[in-house]
C-alpha cells in the first residue's frame, strides 16, 4: 500500500537514489527531479501528481527557494524543504517563500517518514463539525470546504496557513504559545523549532491584514506567542 506520492527534488543521484530506496521501503511512491526546472515541469507543466514535496535548497540553476516559490504561487501541495545547514537564515527564508517544514541534511528516512506523516495528516479533510461556519470579525471559515474568506473576497492561504488560522479562530482572544502552536498546526509531539510559526504567522499576516506591518488582527504577545482579536 502506498502510504504518499513523494516528489523528490535532489541534484545528487547517489544521494537521491539512496532517499527514494528508503522512502519506498517505508511505502512511499518516490519520483526524482534533478533539478528546480524539471520538478516545476513536472509539477507545474505536466501536472504529475504529488502529496508532499521534498526540495533540496541548494540546487544548480534555480535554487530551492524559487522553485518553493513558483510551487506556492500555482498549488497547496505541502513542502518540506531539505537543508544543507541548520541556517538560521535558510530556514527563515525558505519558510517565508511557503515551505510548511523544513529538514537538515542528512536526514534519517524515518525522520522524513515522520514529517510527511504529520503533514499528510494535517492537510486531510477533518471530520465535518456540527456547525461548519466559524465567524470571527470579518473572518469566516468554512470548516468542510477548507475555505476562509474575510468580506466576501475568498483567502488564498496553504493547508499550513488555514489550519493555523482556523486553530486562531476557535480559540478567539486567547493568548495560543509557539509550542501549543506547533503541537496543534505542526502536529509536533517534540519541542520544535518556533521558527516555523513565526515564518508562517507573517505570511498569515500578510493576507489578513490591512497593514501587516502593524497587525490588528493577529497581534504578538511578547515572550508568549499569538493571540485573533475579536473585533
Amino acid at each position: 500500500m502506498v502510504m504518499s506520492r513523494v516528489l523528490l527534488v535532489e541534484d545528487d543521484e547517489a544521494l537521491a537514489e539512496a532517499v527514494g530506496l528508503a522512502l519506498g521501503g517505508l511505502g512511499h511512491e518516490v519520483t526524482v527531479a534533478g533539478s528546480g526546472e524539471l520538478a516545476l515541469r513536472s509539477l507545474l507543466d505536466e501536472r504529475a501528481e504529488a502529496d508532499v514535496v521534498l526540495l533540496d535548497v541548494m540546487l544548480p540553476g534555480i535554487d530551492g527557494f524559487e522553485v518553493c516559490r513558483r510551487i506556492r504561487a500555482e498549488s497547496r501541495v505541502p513542502v518540506i524543504l531539505l537543508t544543507a545547514r541548520g541556517d538560521p537564515i535558510d530556514v527563515v527564508v525558505g519558510l517565508e517563500c511557503g515551505a510548511d517544514d523544513y529538514v537538515v541534511k542528512p536526514a534519517e528516512p524515518r525522520v522524513l517518514d515522520a514529517r510527511m506523516k504529520a503533514i499528510l495528516r494535517r492537510v486531510a479533510a477533518p471530520a465535518a463539525p456540527t456547525d461548519p461556519l466559524l465567524q470571527v470579525g470579518e473572518l469566516c471559515i468554512d470548516r468542510t470546504a477548507m475555505v476562509a474568506t474575510r468580506g466576501s473576497a475568498e483567502l488564498d492561504l496553504t493547508a499550513t496557513e488555514l489550519r493555523l488560522l482556523l486553530e486562531f479562530a476557535e480559540h478567539p482572544g486567547q493568548v495560543l504559545s509557539r509550542q501549543v502552536l506547533l503541537k496543534r498546526v505542526w502536529d509536533y509531539g517534540y519541542v520544535g523549532d518556533s521558527r516555523i510559526v513565526d515564518a508562517a504567522v507573517a505570511r498569515l499576516r500578510a493576507k489578513i491584514e490591512e497593514d501587516p506591518g502593524n497587525p490588528t488582527v493577529l497581534r504578538t504577545v511578547r515572550g508568549i506567542g499569538y493571540r485573533l482579536t475579536k473585533q
